[in-house]
């Protein structure tokens, strides 16, 4: 008699149960991935390996195989909160032990400003220059900017405008040419501001006065002060001489260029001098229809201070200023196996890779066959709970038919022993 069948398969029954109850506590821990009890039939050596009717002496646990399917994903408030949709693991690490991986997207920011889990470990990835430029290759901590943006001094202006064409001409027959203060002088103006190299805003208005046919006076003023001549006589910055049928400029052919003086804004500060600032009017049309400028922009900004950290699918971490200005502050990196199932779990929502998982492959979300980030998103367990409890059924079904047939074989036993 043996009873060693019936004690293999309470073993593993008992093993799948431990599996199975391990998955249902995990059912809440975002990141965490279900694993599978995998069994294997038991059979003993027959000599030379002959033998055609061999009975099995049980079953053995062979395998609890990791299950890395996609969880659900689930949106939060925190735009630190990160889940991969698709392959991939993010990189941790606690500046001692060997990096390890994890899908679990729950980071904040440390007293230190880098971007760590629970566990206090931190995320890896690549680091920007002072300008926003990403640096690949170089994996280090990810530490998010604490410092403002420096002021960018304005070098260029571009403008779209239409000039009406039907307007009668505004010059006056004698000096001065315009006056700034009587809009009979000019036929349309517009506005917009410029930075010094201080970041301190400088209003600049722009006129425009029909001299001829096909041909309009620009004036300019910065802060109320002429920018070419004196308040007193203004001489235009350019003469804009259009085609015959109003689609564009012939002459300036090429941006023009002003030289802004030093002037005194409405607060009463002094604004710095902007010399060599660029003005495209390559944009400007003179049909017959309404005057309207459809787009003006300039390049320079103010000084600002850091306001909010969002992060994009390329796992680019983007800072905010409140001069409306943006730029990287570093970027994710992720990390992917050829053999997921093989990495070593390590607890914490944490793994560890090793001979079976093979060596990673990194890249940034999105490249190859990485998946793409989703910020104030978590992914959820793939534990099917429903599932674990039917199987959770099974095995415990399992357990008392295994339980049985010891009893027979206990009850046979008996049998013979009593024998006379």
């Amino acid at each position: 008699m043996s009873f060693q069948q019936g004690l293999s398969g309470l073993n593993a029954s008992s093993k799948n149960l431990e599996v199975i109850s391990n998955n249902i506590a995990n059912a809440n821990t975002f990141g965490a991935k279900t694993s599978r009890a995998e069994f294997s039939a038991v059979y003993a050596a027959a000599l030379n390996g002959a033998g055609t009717n061999l009975v099995g002496i049980g079953t053995a646990l062979q395998s609890v195989a990791q299950q890395f399917t996609q969880g659900n994903v689930s949106t939060t408030e925190n735009p630190l909160d990160l889940a991969i949709n698709g392959a991939g693991f993010f990189q941790i690490t606690d500046g001692n032990s060997p990096i390890t991986y994890t899908r679990n997207g729950q980071f904040k920011v440390n007293r230190d400003g880098y971007i760590v889990n629970n566990s206090q470990e931190r995320l890896m990835g690549y680091s920007a220059d002072g300008n926003g430029v990403i640096q690949p290759g170089q994996l280090a901590p990810l530490r998010l900017p604490t410092d403002g943006i420096d002021p960018n001094t304005s070098t260029r202006i571009e403008l779209e405008v239409n000039l009406d064409s039907r307007l009668a001409t505004t010059l006056p027959p004698a000096a001065p040419m315009i006056d700034f203060a009587d809009a009979g002088s000019y036929n349309n103006a517009t506005s917009l501001t410029v930075y010094d190299m201080k970041g301190q805003e400088v209003a600049m208005s722009f006129y425009f006065q029909k001299a001829a046919n096909n041909q309009w006076n620009v004036y300019a003023t910065a802060n109320g002060t002429s920018v070419a001549g004196t308040n007193a006589a203004p001489t235009p910055i350019t003469t804009i001489n259009f085609q015959t049928n109003g689609s564009g400029p012939i002459t300036p052919n090429a941006p023009v260029s002003i030289n802004v003086p030093a002037s005194t804004n409405a607060a009463g500060a002094q604004t710095e001098a902007i010399p060599g600032l660029l003005f495209d009017l390559s944009g400007a049309t003179q049909y017959g229809s309404a005057y309207g400028v459809t787009d003006m922009r300039q390049d320079g900004y103010g000084a600002g201070q850091l306001s909010t950290i969002s992060i994009e699918p390329n796992g680019v971490i983007m800072a905010r200023y409140s001069n409306g200005q943006s730029k990287p502050s570093g970027q994710i990196e992720l990390a992917n196996f050829r053999n997921p199932q093989g990495l070593q779990p390590l607890g914490d929502n944490a793994w560890a890779r090793n001979y079976a998982s093979g060596d990673p492959v990194y890249g940034v979300p999105g490249d190859g066959n990485l998946g793409v980030l989703q910020s104030g998103a978590l992914e959820e367990s793939n534990v099917d709970l429903t599932g674990e409890l039917v199987n959770m059924i099974t095995a415990q079904r399992v357990y008392q038919a295994n339980a049985q047939t010891i009893k027979t074989q206990d009850q046979v036993l008996q049998t013979l022993v009593n024998l006379r």
